[in-house]
């Protein structure tokens, strides 16, 4: 019965103001809310959650597929949108606990990719395989406590329409990637990627641009 309360709860605030405000905005209703929405030391969500709040507070686009073995770590109380005709493979992890997760129309997140939000994926993207992308990091400056009890930051990413991330990369917090920009196999990118734009190496540098004058890809010379 906890998530009925939740519900009669949410859906009679005042019209003036969003669900998502009023929860975080008040301590104790938002930790309550939190405890019944993911047990305690746990960051997926609870049965009912998955059943019979998220099919209808998240946005999936026409013709999307989410694999079977994805697991799907998302929460009402942050975005989830999967664009049309986009896919996630299996064994993939996606979660919105901290941030949202938006991906766009004609992508696709390969096998085994962990993304944790806040992170935006354009339209007609490549995801390869085994990749890291998470906008999440973990405080560490008191040595007087452990680092899992303190705060966590977060920072978005951004990888915008036609890029390509081959396997094995890492996409650090706070990091955009530019239009038709290529990372490149075992890459760990800290940096803004430029649009048009290939880098490789840990940390990714770039390697070759687009001249638009030329119309080549160059090299890039030390």
């Amino acid at each position: 019965m906890s998530w009925l309360l939740i519900l009669l709860y949410c859906f009679t605030l005042p019209h003036s103001m969003s669900i998502s405000s009023s929860i975080k905005n008040n301590p104790g209703l938002k930790k309550f809310v939190h405890r019944m929405l993911i047990p305690k030391g746990e960051a997926r969500p609870r049965g009912w959650v998955i059943m019979f709040i998220n099919p209808f507070v998240h946005t999936r686009g026409k013709g999307s597929h989410i694999r079977r073995h994805t697991r799907m770590d998302v929460l009402p109380f942050n975005q989830f949108v999967l664009g049309d005709r986009s896919v996630i493979e299996d064994f993939s992890t996606i979660n919105n606990g901290v941030g949202n997760v938006v991906i766009g129309n004609d992508t696709l997140v390969g096998m085994a990719n962990v993304i944790i939000g806040p992170v935006t994926i354009g339209n007609n993207v490549i995801l390869a395989q085994n990749i890291v992308i998470s906008g999440l990091n973990h405080e560490y400056k008191d040595p007087a406590r452990p680092i899992r009890n303190q705060d966590v930051t977060t920072a978005p990413i951004i990888i915008e329409d036609d890029c390509w991330i081959a396997a094995n990369s890492v996409i650090t917090a706070g990091v955009t990637i530019g239009k038709h920009s290529v990372v490149a196999a075992g890459s760990v990118v800290t940096k803004n990627v430029p649009a048009y734009t290939i880098v490789a190496g840990n940390p990714a540098k770039a390697i070759r641009y687009y001249d638009g004058a030329t119309k080549e890809w160059v090299r890039v010379t030390e």
